[in-house]
């Protein structure tokens, strides 16, 4: 079959297509892979969605190509090439399908979303919709396809017992217009539709509820509700930009089946509706990024440091910075008053009380007390000052800051303690004055 230039413009428009769809869906698998926050049940349809895209541009692009040669083929051969594509397309429609489903549970019904929608049940979801994908797409291998006994190639071109490879010649227009158009792409997008606009109209009226309510952590449910309908509003883009580029093919077989005497379509018109769906596989990862930050500051990342090779250096904290960050911030916030004195002692005082130890290690005298930098609040009389189990009157705090000054970090756990025990022997301290 002789190739014009618009076939020509149509397969360097088909290849730079399946590029595109492998990189951008590749990069969507990758940053599912490497991003432990992208790793939800819904961005497991996200990757289903992707490998059929990849698919698409590895294998279906290729075999659109060749389709659109007229290549001279077996009937059978032949058949299975445009079934292959329809697989694929198939695939694409129910993990949408999917997504809308799991998108609407968890805005609908959050509290039960975690029981419902698990790992499990979402790989056994992904794994019906590919068996029904294959089985709705092999349909016309099982009969459902134009008679191949005898109908001879139109031009002679080819050998005995082989066809012209197009389309038309080998699937029924019954077969593409009711079973696979009506039955399997329309009704799952009209159900699509009709999924998102309850996903709208249930989260309007859960952010006007949290608006008349204002409760104690209502900002934190209405900031993820809103996290939940931006994330809706995308899918929501993807499912209608995958219509506007399925559509115009799915018209122009309408036209072929209901309107025999009408004239054929143009080439060009065939080819451009074929690019629009091809394309499709090429728009989501675009979407991805442009809508959702957690995709599109990953994507930057494989990009910067997995492909260019860039590495941007951390910033470095020492131990030692950390050590004296945590020491002063718990200085900073020890400033508890009774009566209006401050009964918190700096460290240089918890310092000197543990200066006044006795060379070699010796216990101090039970009865001295460590000396208050206040005058004015006397210490209580042995007797009455609490002892400690061990039998050492030094504060709890006072411990901590020697064991800190040996070169040991607090973590903020430990440096809440302590400024908690600091504050109990404090409190300790005053009541029995």
């Amino acid at each position: 079959m002789p190739i014009d230039a618009s076939s020509v413009v149509y397969i360097l428009l088909e290849l730079l297509i399946a590029l595109l769809s492998v990189l951008g869906n590749v990069l969507v698998c990758w940053a599912v892979a490497l991003n432990s926050n992208l790793q939800s049940i819904t961005n497991l349809f996200v990757v289903s969605l992707a490998v059929a895209d990849i698919a698409v541009g590895v294998l279906a692009i290729p075999f659109s190509i060749a389709i659109s040669t007229g290549f001279c083929s077996s009937f059978y051969g032949c058949l299975f090439i445009a079934c292959f594509v329809l697989v694929l397309t198939q695939s694409s429609i129910f993990s949408l399908l999917a997504i809308a489903v799991d998108r609407y549970i968890a805005i609908k019904i959050p509290l039960r979303y975690n029981s419902l929608v698990t790992g499990q049940r979402a790989r056994g979801v992904i794994g019906v919709c590919w068996v029904l994908s294959v089985a709705i797409g092999l349909t016309p291998m099982l009969g459902w396809h134009k008679v191949s006994s005898g109908a001879p190639p139109s031009n002679g071109s080819c050998p005995p017992g082989m066809v012209r490879c197009l389309f038309e010649e080998v699937v029924v227009m019954d077969y593409m217009v009711y079973f696979n158009f009506f039955a399997c792409v329309l009704l799952p997008l009209l159900l699509m539709l009709a999924i998102y606009l309850r996903i709208f109209m249930a989260a309007r009226r859960q952010l006007k509820c949290i608006k008349m309510e204002a409760m104690p952590g209502v900002h934190k449910s209405r900031s993820t509700l809103q996290r939940e309908v931006r994330a809706a509003k995308s899918l929501a883009i993807i499912v209608g930009l995958f219509a506007v580029c399925w559509l115009p093919l799915h018209i122009v077989n309408c036209f072929t089946l209901f309107c025999p005497q009408c004239q054929h379509a143009p080439a060009w018109v065939m080819y451009l509706a074929i690019l629009f769906s091809h394309g499709n596989s090429v728009v989501n990862p675009f979407i991805y990024a442009y809508s959702i930050r957690e995709f599109r500051h990953t994507f930057r990342r494989i990009v910067r440091h997995h492909v260019l090779g860039w590495h941007d250096p951390l910033p470095s904290v020492s131990s030692g910075s950390a050590r004296a960050s945590t020491r002063t911030s718990v200085a900073d916030s020890c400033s508890l008053k009774v009566n209006g004195r401050d009964l918190c002692t700096e460290r240089s005082s918890s310092s000197s009380c543990e200066s006044s130890e006795p060379a070699g290690g010796a216990r101090p005298d039970p009865d001295q007390a460590c000396t208050d930098p206040n005058p004015a609040w006397p210490h209580p009389p042995s007797p009455a000052a609490p002892h400690p189990p061990n039998g050492d009157r030094q504060a709890p705090a006072v411990l901590e800051a020697r064991r800190s000054r040996q070169g040991r970090a607090l973590s903020p756990r430990q440096a809440l303690h302590q400024l908690h025990s600091y504050s109990s022997h404090c409190l300790q301290l005053a009541e029995g004055s």
